[in-house]
């Protein structure tokens, strides 16, 4: 299973499926990233937390523990 920490800066990748529960899982899906939506990783801080990608056209901060719980291809 590779997830949204393990993309390659600069390249674009489709989200498969999103894991974790309630609150968590929600938040995620308000902020665009949703099943079959393309995700384009900009940046990752130096020390890896957080990385910047684009969703829907727009740029978005994700943690690290936020993005190991979405499934790419």
């Amino acid at each position: 299973m590779k997830t949204l920490k393990d993309a390659a800066i600069g390249s674009t990748v489709k989200v498969v499926k999103l894991h974790g529960e309630g609150a968590v899982k929600r938040r995620i899906m308000d902020m665009g990233i949703t099943k079959n939506v393309d995700v384009f990783i900009r940046k990752v801080a130096p020390l890896g937390d957080p990385m910047e990608v684009t969703v829907r056209g727009y740029e978005l901060s994700l943690r690290k523990a936020d993005a190991e719980m979405i499934e790419i291809v």
